[in-house]
């Protein structure tokens, strides 16, 4: 036991043990860095290295053509080019906050509540995580129209608070809140608001942290709502207009395509980067019990 606790398995100061490791690890790191170098160098590439071929992995003459051409062309839409990003802004932030609470507090219910529909709710959850968005389309379609929230931004956010992957993620975090800290919060005095956001959210902290970057993810590169529920230009999302540039493989749309992918990806990469470490604690914590 005492050489067990001698040796750290992650240490924090390099060692020579660690050797094999990176021989392994380095070269897979590079190799799947490079679609991430890929795209940022095809953004700043101009025409004629876009078009050439074998494709280079950064650009030789970088330039900011691209960008200044999506600009350029958002204004002559009549809708500004700010416009499309403060409706994402915004959609994605009430989106993200909703959903987070929504997970976490149906969670805590199925996890901690004893009631009769209980096992159901938790079957119609598992059998929803084989559905993929396509399958629905037709349905969400019906609910949205039928309910009068086409062309509103609640046809933005409202079909994107459920998430049954994040609550199947996040009950397993709640089962394992002991009872007796909440039969304690209770004696004490405390509701059932109270023991949610004071007791049970601090210790589901990163398994939260993913379902909100999974529900960022999903909102800030939807597009079906702009497609299919609004009307109003102004209404529409940032993902919207510039998913115009990524499908268009025209010639002379290349370069504002690699643009508008690389601006769709980098804040994706920039929220995982910040929140990784998150991440990996809960996926390192959802299978112990």
């Amino acid at each position: 036991m005492a050489n067990f606790q001698g040796s750290r398995i992650n240490p924090k100061r390099f060692a020579v043990s660690q050797v094999k490791f990176f021989i392994l690890l380095v070269p897979l790191a590079i190799f799947m860095i490079l679609p991430v170098i890929f795209i940022i160098g095809q953004a700043f590439k101009p025409m004629d290295e876009l078009n050439r071929f074998p494709p280079a992995l950064l650009p030789e003459k970088p330039t900011m053509r691209n960008f200044e051409n999506i600009w350029q062309i958002a204004n002559t839409t009549g809708v500004p080019l700010i416009r499309y990003l403060v409706n994402s802004l915004f959609i994605t932030a009430v989106t993200v906050v909703l959903s987070v609470l929504l997970t976490a507090s149906t969670a805590y219910a199925l996890s901690k509540k004893k009631f009769r529909a209980r096992p159901w709710l938790l079957k119609i959850n598992q059998a929803a995580l084989m559905f993929v968005p396509v399958a629905v389309t037709v349905p969400r379609y019906l609910v949205v129209v039928n309910t009068g929230m086409s062309n509103n931004y609640l046809a933005h956010i409202l079909p994107l608070l459920a998430m049954p992957v994040g609550l199947f993620l996040v009950k397993q975090f709640v089962d394992q809140v002991p009872d007796a800290i909440l039969e304690a919060a209770r004696i004490d005095g405390a509701g059932e608001l109270s023991i949610i956001f004071r007791i049970v959210f601090p210790q589901i902290g990163p398994a939260l942290a993913t379902v909100g970057i999974l529900c960022f993810q999903t909102v800030w590169n939807a597009v079906e709502a702009s497609n299919v529920y609004i009307v109003d230009e102004s209404l529409k999302s940032f993902a919207f207009y510039l998913n115009t540039f990524t499908i268009d493989q025209s010639p002379a749309m290349q370069g504002m395509g690699a643009a508008a992918a690389l601006i769709m990806f980098a804040p994706n990469l920039i929220i995982f980067i910040a929140m990784q470490s998150r991440v990996m604690n809960t996926m390192s914590h959802s299978g112990i019990k």
